[in-house]
């Protein structure tokens, strides 16, 4: 198998095609890991869904498009030594007559690359694998849309159920409805109203995946000025959600234009996406929408290239490589973990996981220019690329992070914290930032310095502990540490010293 050698360790890779009824996408990824990593990702519009509805087939002009397009995915897929290296056809290529023939004429050209067609209820599978790659522990109703097909699935705790394929891709619905808003209203009810076992669906999580809905959420976004510009992970609440669409279904295209980021290709499938998102949210009644950039791509690298890796915790799996490759101290973040235990009164099994997520990242900045330590850590952490990490805990450790390398918390960079956080989220991650801060400033990232002290409540007080053998570490740095930690809890502070030691 291919591999690629850089400094002393080498890495996979591998590629897939999604060839779908709107674009056609290539997709590099780097490595085995429980993260998929892309490096190369290009996409090329080719519309081979467009009036199939009509015709029954394949658009005459995508498909004059296609070889050419595929064919350069193709060298470029064995230019970067990729294996596997597959191509997924989707719902255009499935419905159509000539389907099979235009999978014929790219294998004719690509002989021996595994070509395949998938059925609505393998399109559906791969979308479900590719959330539960982005959102470990998803569990509800995913709904992937295309050009040609949205693909329903039961997301649940022992599995994946009732895989479904309705006709309401944004170019097929567009063409049965002839262009009409009102009349596509009409067929996605009567699509939607046809799952029956939607009606069990009730009141859980709507995760969306696909570009048409990837759309929604960057108009959104840009609207209400939204602080974090990531869609994955972007939630809104039923009422949230239903005035998103609403308000999209009603919007001029010249007036999302204005809007900064609009995606120009994707406006004039925007009311129509639109309106099967409510359609399919008056069926289920969600108790909250999340957006899903993860899919079809990354259920494909989980089930051929990272199968092992998908009960991993990416979070956890970030946060060790970032700490390998930026920090000091692959052994000191175990230490620290253990240092800060109990120091957050009454630590809520999110904040214990941040927790540790955050000791593993708390050296990261150690090679920056000091002058701008903190707000580089912050983004850094802010905008991290990784599956798992949700706004809000994107929020919370870039925070904590920037308080352990000694940021003002009126900086302006931490506005984004401010307005993702609730008033405790917020006190709790500055407290464990100063928390490390303090850690750093007793032991200077040495393990032999930090061990044989400990921090800990006594009777209502932040008591830090030395052993007489620590004594020597007691500076004003650590005193000032101790006292603004005591200040971001409200609780007094005071040394103790273990003789016994």
């Amino acid at each position: 198998m291919p591999l690629r050698v850089r400094g002393d360790f080498m890495q996979r890779r591998s590629a897939v095609v999604d060839l779908g009824s709107n674009s056609v996408r290539l997709v590099v990824f780097e490595g085995a890991s429980r993260n998929p990593m892309p490096i190369f990702n290009e996409k090329a519009v080719l519309r081979l869904g467009r009036g199939l509805t009509e015709t029954g087939r394949l658009n005459d002009d995508g498909v004059a498009m296609a070889q050419g397009v595929v064919s350069r995915f193709y060298a470029i897929a064995r230019a970067m030594q990729a294996d596997p290296f597959e191509i997924l056809a989707t719902a255009a290529v499935r419905d159509a007559a000539n389907g099979p023939a235009f999978v014929d004429m790219l294998r004719s050209s690509m002989p021996g690359v595994s070509i395949r067609i998938l059925s609505g209820e393998e399109e559906a599978d791969h979308s479900a694998i590719g959330v539960m790659c982005g959102i470990p522990g998803a569990s509800g109703l995913v709904a992937d849309v295309g050009g040609g097909s949205l693909e329903l699935i039961n997301l649940a705790a022992d599995g994946r159920h009732h895989a479904t394929t309705l006709p309401l891709g944004m170019i097929r619905l567009a063409d049965r409805a002839g262009g009409d808003l009102e009349k596509a209203r009409m067929l996605a009810d009567a699509d939607i109203d046809g799952v029956k076992w939607l009606s069990g669906m009730q009141g859980g999580t709507l995760y969306l995946v696909g570009g048409a809905f990837r759309a929604l959420a960057r108009l959104h976004i840009a609207r209400t000025q939204y602080p974090l510009n990531i869609v994955h992970y972007y939630t809104l609440d039923t009422q949230e959600a239903r005035e998103m669409t609403g308000w999209l279904q009603n919007s001029s295209r010249r007036s999302l234009e204005r809007l900064p980021g609009a995606p120009r290709k994707r406006l004039d499938d925007i009311p129509f996406a639109a309106t099967v998102l409510r359609r399919l949210m008056r069926k289920v009644m969600p108790e909250k929408v999340v957006f899903c950039v993860d899919g079809l791509r990354e259920g494909w690298y989980m089930l051929n290239v990272a199968s092992e890796q998908l009960a991993q915790d990416p979070m956890d799996i970030v946060a060790r490589t970032m700490c390998e490759r930026f920090g000091r101290s692959n052994t000191l973040p175990a230490v620290l973990l253990n240092w800060t235990q109990g120091v957050l009164p009454q630590e809520s099994e999110t904040a214990c996981r941040l927790r540790h997520i955050a000791c593993y990242l708390s050296d990261i900045g150690s090679h920056d220019h000091p002058e701008y330590r903190a707000e580089q850590t912050y983004w850094r952490v802010l905008r991290v690329q990784g599956a798992g990490f949700d706004h809000q805990a994107r929020a919370w450790l870039a925070l904590a992070l920037a308080m352990r390398y000694a940021a003002d918390a009126n900086m302006p960079c931490l506005a984004t914290s401010r307005q993702l956080l609730s008033d405790g989220q917020w006190k709790e991650a500055m407290a464990l930032g100063l928390a490390l801060r303090l850690a750093y400033s007793l032991s200077g990232g040495a393990e032999s310095l930090l061990e044989g002290t400990t921090l800990a409540w006594q009777d209502g007080e932040l008591v830090l502990t030395l052993t007489s053998a620590r004594v020597a570490v007691k500076g004003e740095s650590v005193r000032r540490g101790l006292e603004r930690l005591g200040q971001a809890l409200g609780a007094p502070t005071r040394f103790a010293l273990d003789l016994a030691h």
